[in-house]
């Protein structure tokens, strides 16, 4: 037995193999694997949202702006249906226990980005309502990341994106059918 371990991409390179995959499948999708891992530490690490939130001036950590962010969305009924947005809401969609997201909350509310309301639906339960500032924060956002988006996609072709798009929107389709998420698998339990 040696004590020099197997490097993972054997295993996986065996397997895919195994399973059918030319070899040059084999190699794009362990490429694709690489490049996919690099891509979500940028955006849920970090990277971006902390590159745009300081080129703003926001002064805000990236997991405050996830938070501002999960709270538009639960507004605007982004992947999910519309709705008031609470603290048991925000800490479901970061995946976050309710107490954590009670202190990134209480901490937006200091900042003047979120304010503590009654909730229309339920008068007894206490929603998180975002403020213009954080309206305002968070279409700088967008424009920034729109600009630099732009600045990506400025020397593809048409072909090229329209392709990319669609592949992209393939894989993600395939990764939601594969990890359903937390909410579904509890209910096939």
């Amino acid at each position: 037995m040696s004590d020099t371990p197997t490097h993972p991409h054997a295993r996986v390179t065996a397997a895919l193999t195994e399973a059918g995959f030319s070899p040059a499948a084999v190699h794009a999708l362990l490429a694709l694997d690489g490049d996919h891992f690099h891509h979500v530490r940028r955006v849920m690490k970090g990277d971006v949202p902390q590159s745009l939130m300081e080129e703003l001036g926001a002064g805000l950590e990236v997991t405050q702006f996830h938070a501002l962010s999960s709270i538009m969305r639960i507004w605007a009924g982004y992947g999910r249906p519309a709705g008031e947005a609470t603290v048991g809401l925000l800490a479901e969609e970061m995946a976050l226990d309710p107490s954590r997201a009670s202190r990134i909350a209480a901490d937006l509310v200091d900042r003047g980005l979120l304010l503590r309301a009654v909730s229309q639906e339920d008068g007894r339960r206490s929603v998180l309502v975002p403020t213009d500032a954080a309206r305002t924060l968070l279409e700088g956002f967008m424009t920034a990341k729109w600009r630099h988006t732009m600045r990506i996609f400025a020397t593809w072709d048409e072909a090229d994106i329209v392709t990319f798009a669609r592949l992209f929107a393939r894989y993600t389709e395939g990764m939601r059918a594969e990890y359903p998420g937390a909410a579904k698998l509890g209910a096939a339990k």
